[in-house]
């Protein structure tokens, strides 16, 4: 699956882009450059897949279709491909290589860790909404009649796609993973970081236009493909934003090349056309004011080429007329408005769904704009996040001491850079490339101006490469005034007095052309080192069994899933799954928000419409009532059924001492039960004695716990959330079994990094990776099964040095707690029935409930 995701999957949208970027450049004139291809492609296939999963009769096609359209276009555009290979690889080696490049870096994390997952996991769960609603869309389309809202997968897709979201992305993610076969949860972020390395395309076309070429241009790309911000969006699979994210820079491409195409046939006008659908479609409406700033300079140049006719090569404004074109190949008035009209026609089809609500595509870039929820952002971002370097693990956080003050200085080298570079750009009369980028940062400061934290966000990482192209503007800058004189304009005899004095100043501006080109890849590329070693990734084994799960049970729901993980709404899809501490619960049983659900507070009869609860595999938490058996227990998770005709209880009580702590820390179990008053176990039997009923009653599982608090850890701290194993350190504590046997050691926290865990001296297996995704709600780790004696023994846990190319060995590190169970100790065994004559023997004891349950 590894191999299936990061490697085919990326290899079949390479193909899938090419060609339908080929099928685009034939039918426009064959005027794209071989760098556009993939995204001008990708940007058709994205207007497609809309297309597709408008009609819910289309919508299972929509994979297919996508190939279909991708042969045309190497069937049709064989001559230029041909054309291009050609060419060699040797002419566009450094072209070629910076894509594949820009990929890898992306999609570190999950490739040097060697396993399928994705990253900064916790950080953004909205990445579980898209993999929902991608499959959803894929299967079903724009169909959301038989959505079932009373469970959390149908309040989802209903809130979310049938209010008019955007969903370019979600669709051409979803028809390109189905095609591969792929799980779309291990797809996920190869499509991300795939969509990152399109953004390379474009920032090579504009890095050329500056003046840089081969390994510096090579350089220019990624740094403006990859600037910190940028690169911690990708991270967290803000998916929306990074597939607009390469339509934005084409658009600015395709304004930089304007003299192919705007003189050109008029379906030469499709790509722009396309580009600008497809960032509709995947960012909403709020992507029209960088179309606007497009639009803006080319109807510039459309009205200066008409109203000029007799301008000299050397009397005008932009690089086409330096070039010397003549006035009766300039545009004449029908030339634009056909242009505009095959535009305006293209840009309506590609992106129906969202020109057809469009007043409902309004309100939602709206409230994405207005809304003053930060999302994951506690605090605002800062400006100078803008210029491409933030020397901390996380974009959302400020470094600290001299990362903070390293950070400031080469921003500030960067700023003075970036002002160099705009001079510089005017100074090649580049105006159409200095229009755009001008106003795509006014684009920025409006959006900023009116926007609140979520959006003011977005829109700084946008405009981020756009910052940092002007920056590598001022190393061209200083490059080509360090540039020798040709030998036709040295003196052709005799000595030059003044030539060691002009080479001087030349040379120190080579030089500093240099230095700043590597302090600008030093600031970038380290910053995103950080982030990669302090990346979360999903744990693989817990999602792969929930997939397992699905396949086992699909068809048995509606279930009750009770952890707090919106991505079960995607692996379990085949369940109709509903959280009670979900953003959408089922309504009937609601809980806390973002923390697992507490069956002990859920009535009796809200659960009666649930055949199935899945919970995790946690022995101090409570199992599920007495009407449900245990059906599955793997690793991580159990399967609960409802008996056929099981009655439901009338009354379902937990000791108050439990209740009372579940409650308030929203956690779900009772950890271990607590005593039973008389007082309420004599009133709980006159009541089953009134209805004839029985009492059932569930004790807890034998614990022995281990007090992290009091071990012997010298290297690691104590905070709120439990033990930070900040760094390289140990755990030991001596812990004592009351009998001979196997038993079963288990861990809380949030492991990322790998621990070793020993038993008296004998290891026993190495954890990481293994999380819930909130430092407050701990992950329980599948059991490590150890035989021992009884009496007393030593655990030792262990953390070595950091591996600095390890991905997530600065993740989260946060030890809860240890203890022990005997092994096999289910939920089935601790069940008991208590006849109401001998209520008495339920006094005082341990417990996790209480049931009067008709049938007695």
């Amino acid at each position: 699956m590894f191999v299936l995701a990061t490697l085919l999957y990326p290899c079949v949208l390479a193909l899938l882009c090419a060609g339908a970027g080929l099928l685009i450049d034939r039918a426009g004139g064959s005027f794209l450059p071989g760098a556009l291809l993939p995204v001008v492609g990708a940007a058709a296939l994205i207007g497609l897949s809309q297309l597709t999963t408008y009609s819910v009769f289309a919508a299972p096609a929509t994979p297919y279709l996508l190939a279909l359209l991708a042969l045309a276009g190497f069937a049709l555009g064989r001559r230029r491909l041909a054309a291009m290979l050609a060419g060699g690889w040797r002419r566009s080696g450094w072209q070629l290589a910076v894509p594949v490049i820009a990929y890898v870096a992306a999609l570190a994390p999950i490739l040097f860790a060697g396993r399928p997952s994705f990253s900064s996991y916790g950080v953004l769960t909205d990445s579980a909404f898209h993999m929902l609603g991608a499959d959803f869309l894929i299967r079903h389309g724009q169909d959301y009649s038989h959505l079932d809202l009373r469970n959390s997968p149908g309040q989802y897709l209903n809130d979310y796609y049938n209010t008019s979201y955007p969903s370019g992305a979600d669709t051409f993610f979803g028809g390109s993973a189905f095609l591969v076969h792929v799980p779309l949860i291990w797809a996920f972020q190869p499509y991300n970081a795939f969509m990152l390395a399109l953004v390379t395309g474009p920032a090579w076309v504009l890095v050329r236009r500056i003046g840089l070429d081969g390994w510096l241009a090579a350089l220019a790309t990624l740094t403006v493909t990859l600037p910190a911000l940028v690169y911690g969006y990708e991270l967290i699979a803000s998916v929306k934003e990074i597939t607009a994210l390469p339509m934005i820079l084409a658009l600015g491409a395709l304004v930089v090349l304007h003299q192919r195409w705007l003189r050109g046939p008029p379906f030469g006008a499709a790509a722009f056309a396309l580009v600008a659908a497809a960032g509709v479609s995947a960012l909403g409406v709020s992507f029209g004011a960088w179309v606007l700033t497009a639009v803006v300079v080319l109807t510039a140049i459309g009205v200066r080429d008409i109203v000029v006719e007799d301008v000299g090569p050397g009397e005008s404004a932009s690089k086409d007329m330096e070039a010397g074109v003549p006035a009766s190949d300039r545009l004449s008035v029908r030339g634009p408005l056909l242009l505009l009209v095959v535009g305006l026609l293209v840009a309506f089809v590609a992106a129906l769904g969202t020109w057809f609500d469009v007043s409902g595509s309004l309100q939602v870039a709206k409230n994405i704009a207005s809304t003053s929820n930060p999302g994951n952002l506690q605090n605002p971002l800062r400006t100078v996040q803008i210029l491409g370097t933030w020397l901390v693990s996380s974009y959302k956080h400020v470094p600290a001491g001299g990362d903070l003050t390293v950070s400031y200085a080469l921003s500030l080298l960067a700023l003075a850079a970036a002002g160099l570079g705009a001079a510089y750009v005017v100074y090649r009369r580049e105006y159409a490339l200095a229009a755009w980028i001008a106003l795509t940062l006014t684009v920025w400061l409006g959006l900023t101006a009116y926007g609140t934290t979520w959006a003011d966000g977005k829109a700084l990482m946008l405009t981020s490469p756009v910052v940092v192209l002007l920056a590598w503007g001022g190393v061209a800058a200083l490059r080509d005034w360090g540039r020798v004189r040709p030998a036709s304009s040295r003196p052709r005899s005799g000595s030059d007095p003044g030539r060691a004095a002009r080479s001087a100043p030349r040379l120190a501006s080579r030089w500093a052309a240099a230095l700043l080109a590597l302090m600008l890849v030093g600031g970038v590329a380290a910053s995103d080192a950080l982030q990669y070693h302090g990346s979360n990734l999903a744990p693989t084994a817990r999602y792969e069994e929930l997939a397992s799960i699905d396949s086992r049970f699909a068809g048995r729901g509606p279930a009750l899933f009770v952890d707090y993980d919106e991505y079960s709404l995607y692996e379990l899809r085949d369940l109709d799954v509903g959280g009670p501490g979900f953003m959408y619960p089922p309504p009937a049983i609601a809980q806390t928000e973002g923390r697992p659900a507490n069956l002990d507070l859920i009535s009796p009869a809200a659960l009666r419409s649930y055949p199935l609860i899945v919970t995790r595999r946690d022995p101090a938490s409570s199992r599920p009532p007495a009407a449900y058996r245990l059906l599955y227990q793997g690793a991580y998770y159990e399967i609960w059924g409802r008996l056929p005709g099981a009655p439901t209880a009338l009354v379902h009580v937990a000791p108050v001492s439990a209740t009372t702590a579940a409650s308030a820390s929203g956690t779900a179990g009772t950890a271990g039960g607590a005593p039973i008053q008389c007082s309420t176990v004599a009133g709980l039997a006159q009541l089953a004695k009134a209805h004839g009923a029985q009492l059932l009653s569930t004790r807890p599982p034998q614990i022995v716990p281990i007090d992290v608090a009091g071990t012997l850890h010298p290297d690691w701290t104590e905070s709120r959330d439990g033990l930070l194993m900040s760094g390289p350190g140990r755990l030991e504590a001596t812990f004592a079994v009351p009998h001979t046997g196997t038993w079963e050691l288990w861990l809380q926290g949030e492991i990322m990094p790998a621990v070793g865990v020993s038993v008296d001296g004998r290891p026993l297996a190495s954890i990481g990776g293994q999380l819930n995704g909130v430092a407050s709600d701990p992950d329980t780790t599948a059991p490590l099964r150890v035989r021992l004696a009884a009496g007393l023994h030593r655990v030792r846990i262990a953390r070595g040095s950091s591996n600095p190319l390890g991905p997530g060995s600065g993740g989260s590190a946060i030890l809860d707690s240890i203890f022990l169970t005997p092994a096999g100790a289910g939920g089935q065994a601790m069940l008991q029935v208590t006849p109401v004559a001998r209520w008495r023997s339920l006094c005082r004891q341990r417990l996790e409930w209480i049931e009067i349950v008709p049938g007695g």
